[in-house]
């Protein structure tokens, strides 16, 4: 996977998944980037918080995307292949070693600007899972846009989505 790829999907998956949690959009009640999170994991866990809290984030959207989808011969934005996945985990680790990645999303509003610059045009998206393409076109920028519109019409319209890759 092209690092320009992985930090597609990583910046994705870091923004869905902060207007996901219950603070924001409350679809996993989680909060891990929240301050009380930061305060209780940064002792625990001082040179990996950033890790820390994108897998737990990832953990608890994978779930409830799960929830929706089902698991099988689908994925979705927080269940790739297992290279793929492999590939994200390398990236962050790398990322913060280097302290090259960026900023939490700052904001609700900051959230869901940066999300509509992935996404560009909006399109109608149905609540539910949806179906946005095969497997083989994850990795096309049409796909990483794809994800951003429903997700960014999801929120801007209550409804929740679920956008996965057929095989």
């Amino acid at each position: 996977m092209k690092t320009r790829q992985v930090n597609e999907y990583l910046t994705l998956r870091l923004l869905i998944g902060y207007l996901g949690e219950r603070s924001q959009e409350n679809w996993w009640s989680t909060a891990f980037f929240e301050q009380s999170s930061r305060l209780f994991l940064e002792p625990a866990v001082p040179k990996t918080l950033r890790l820390a809290q994108y897998h737990g984030v990832k953990e608890a959207a994978c779930r409830v995307h799960d929830e929706h989808i089902g698991v099988g011969n689908v994925f979705h934005l927080f269940r790739l292949p297992e290279e793929v996945e492999q590939d994200l985990h390398r990236y962050l680790k790398d990322a913060i070693a280097k302290g090259e990645l960026q900023p939490a999303p700052q904001g609700k509003e900051a959230a869901l600007s940066s999300l509509a610059a992935i996404a560009g045009d909006q399109a109608d998206t149905s609540e539910g899972p949806v179906d946005i393409g095969q497997l083989k076109d994850f990795l096309s920028s049409s796909s990483i846009k794809a994800l951003a519109r429903a997700y960014l019409t999801a929120f801007q319209n209550g409804r929740k989505t679920y956008p996965y890759f057929g095989n």
